[in-house]
């Protein structure tokens, strides 16, 4: 008898990578959404009375259901039960609601209403408790408008860490066998281009029209949920089609047991694995919400002039234009295999084009223009990594090198880049250098430490374990931010301008949490060696 091959979506290369960039560009919408406020701290205490532990406790309240309330383990439990596609369409849903409460709260009707008041005499929570006070999403102190926004971004919250955990179950389902690594990393560059569209035009809608209405940067992000939200849906009937043609049964046919997390937490590469994600995001996304306003603090900037074309609107979407063409140029040329003399020649033209591009962000003198090429070498070198990963393997040790790099940037933002103020150009040169470097080391995580977890626990309990990682990550998320804003309030004067605050000692933190990963990895290598989970051999075998 012949035994014939039957063609699905996902052995379409075309279809296959459709439904990743369906995936990505939600993804990368939740990105823009998750920072948006980052870009403008210091309009948010200008205008709305935020001061540092505010802004940090409002952007922790983001993980906080996830953690302590432990949504992100029956996010785990509801993705393994219902599948990708309804747990994707539900985690953008939840994604919009929370986004349109946060705008609420930043919006001027909220000003003077009934809502305000209310908050302003309730939840004064005690957050002066050592560590454990920075955990709570209120305090006593917080204007009302930080309560509701951190109460909108408790459901954002939600919604994104169970997008994140479903997004890479959709990649494992759809890529099993084949460029998983690759295709984790692209989705991830891709996504966190949303970081530098954030950077870039949050400020320029806060600021549009010549005054300061900070609603309009939150109103940007909301569009954008929406625009996700359509991702999903778009992707669910996608995914269907897939399981019609398989004939395979969504993963909700396979029951969640409790035992399920008890072979999880049980392993050691497992708890290696997540210690080396909490202890490596908490140095790298709580200090994204605070990198422009600590540029501000310790570069010479010197604004452009007005009615220059440098001081203009026009030049925020030329500049965005050219970032694109940067992370397309880039991106593109390592999937061009056979002409070598049209690779080389869109890596050189990204070059130049990234040149130019900080040649403007210096030009127009704002800190978000520069903390803006943070995700673009990340998107150029991203693939390279996951395709490396996936023919060569060397997972543990790439993620020992992005530690050492962690540890070097956050020690130059701390101790280097202070030691230019008054050197505009040196100051930077400094600063662009240090976040492509910073942007790089964050590449290698997606590249080499999602992928690496199918190798540690069995396929039907994928999403419990994503889950249970994401909530141990969480933990830092949710409890970094506010500690970074508790240092910076303990070690400046009261009363510090929003542009002249001392970011050593909160730097100085961050570096030592990526020592401690350093020490993780080296560890998790040696585990690997010796236990042969196979973190350091190529996902596609020969």
């Amino acid at each position: 008898m012949t035994q014939t091959t039957i063609k699905t979506l996902r052995d379409s290369a075309g279809m296959r990578w459709t439904a990743l960039l369906l995936l990505a560009l939600a993804m990368f919408c939740s990105y823009v959404f998750m920072d948006i406020l980052s870009p403008i701290k210091d309009l948010m205490q200008e205008t709305r009375g935020w001061d540092s532990a505010s802004f940090g406790r409002m952007q922790g309240a983001e993980v906080f259901l996830n953690v302590y309330v432990f949504f992100l383990i029956f996010a785990g439990i509801i993705l393994d039960k219902m599948g990708v596609r309804f747990t994707a369409v539900l985690s953008g849903a939840v994604m919009l609601f929370g986004g349109l409460i946060k705008f609420y709260a930043c919006s001027e009707a909220f000003i003077g209403s009934s809502i305000e008041a209310w908050f302003s005499n309730n939840l004064n929570w005690n957050g002066e408790l050592p560590i454990i006070g920075a955990i709570l999403p209120f305090a006593a102190g917080m204007p009302a408008s930080a309560k509701l926004a951190a109460l909108g971004f408790m459901f954002f919250g939600c919604g994104c860490e169970m997008a994140g955990i479903t997004v890479s179950r959709g990649i494992v389902k759809w890529f099993k066998g084949r460029e998983t690594a690759l295709a984790m990393g692209s989705e991830m560059a891709l996504a966190r281009l949303g970081v530098a569209t954030c950077m870039i035009f949050s400020p320029y809608f806060a600021k549009l029209g010549g005054e300061v209405h900070v609603d309009n940067a939150v109103k940007f992000g909301v569009v954008l949920l929406c625009i996700a939200l359509i991702m999903f849906i778009t992707y669910f009937f996608m995914d269907k089609k897939l399981d019609s043609q398989t004939g395979e049964a969504e993963e909700k046919d396979d029951p969640f047991k409790i035992s399920d997390l008890g072979k999880i937490f049980t392993s050691l590469g497992f708890w290696l694995v997540a210690l080396l994600c909490v202890l490596y995001y908490s140095a790298i996304f709580p200090f994204q919400k605070y990198a422009v306003n600590m540029l501000q603090c310790n570069l010479t900037l010197n604004p452009a002039e007005e009615g220059t074309f440098w001081a203009g609107s026009s030049v925020t979407w030329v500049q965005y234009l050219l970032m694109l063409v940067v992370a397309a140029a880039s991106f593109s040329s390592n999937f061009i295999k056979t002409n070598k003399g049209l690779k080389y020649g869109l890596m050189g033209f990204a070059v130049v084009a990234l040149v130019v591009y900080c040649y403007m962000g210096y030009m127009r003198g704002t800190a978000e223009t520069i903390f803006a090429v943070f995700p673009l070498l990340a998107v150029a070198i991203t693939p390279i990594l996951g395709n490396y990963v996936d023919h060569k393997g060397k997972a543990a040790s790439m993620l020992m090198l992005g530690s050492i790099l962690l540890v070097i940037c956050h020690l130059t933002f701390a101790f280097i880049l202070p030691a230019f103020k008054g050197n505009a150009v040196g100051g930077t040169i400094v600063a662009y250098v240090t976040i492509l470097v910073l942007g790089a080391s964050f590449s290698l995580v997606p590249a080499a430490l999602w992928p690496s977890v199918p190798k540690l626990v069995d396929e039907k309990i994928i999403g419990s374990a994503y889950a249970a990682i994401f909530w141990i990550q969480n933990i830092g998320l949710g409890l970094f931010p506010a500690l970074i804003g508790m240092v910076l309030n303990n070690t400046n004067p009261e009363g510090t301008a929003a542009h002249e605050l001392d970011y050593t000692w909160a730097l100085v933190m961050l570096a030592a949490l990526g020592i401690a990963a350093l020490l993780i990895s080296v560890y998790l290598r040696a585990v690997d060696k010796k236990k042969g989970y196979g973190l350091e051999q190529p996902n596609i075998k020969a």
